[in-house]
């Protein structure tokens, strides 16, 4: 079973370095020790009980569609006349469990436009947002339904 986790890993950072630096053979000089690399954060990071790859086929989209939404939304309020932007703190209640699951979670929420992740504090994490008028809140919580899935969490699911 391990095998088959490095071996798909492998595949999988191969693959990325590929579509990213294209098929140039030289490109493997810095592509080899990178997908080395990776491999050995991947497993240490995620071992194989705590993240399902199927998840991540979920969680890629849900978290692009997001990102060019809040990025459409954030232009808009940059060009607009009026800049309706009204910046507030939000502390919101965390159900994912301390340590990985909710230090990626403040991750994927500071890559999401218009989001700023400040602290972690005894479950709760602060956002800084431009628009306090919008149900954070529930995009919260699917942001984090989307991480508890792709950790393989029981936490966050089913509340």
């Amino acid at each position: 079973m391990l095998w088959f986790i490095i071996l798909s890993r492998a595949a999988l950072f191969s693959a990325l370095w590929w579509i990213l630096a294209g098929a140039s053979p030289s490109s493997w000089w810095v592509g080899v020790p990178t997908t080395v690399l990776a491999l050995i954060v991947s497993v240490a990071l995620f071992p194989s009980k705590q993240f399902v790859w199927r998840n991540l086929v979920v969680f890629v989209p849900r978290f692009l569609l997001r990102s060019l939404m809040g990025g459409i939304d954030v232009a808009w309020r940059a060009f607009h006349p009026a800049r309706p932007i009204t910046p507030a703190l939000f502390e919101f209640p965390l159900r994912l469990p301390p340590g990985l699951p909710q230090v990626f979670m403040a991750n994927t929420v500071s890559l999401l436009p218009g989001t700023l992740s400040v602290t972690i504090e005894d479950n709760i994490l602060t956002v800084h947002m431009l628009n306090s008028r919008g149900d954070i809140r529930e995009e919260l919580r699917k942001v984090e339904d989307d991480v508890s899935r792709l950790l393989a969490s029981n936490a966050g699911q089913g509340h």
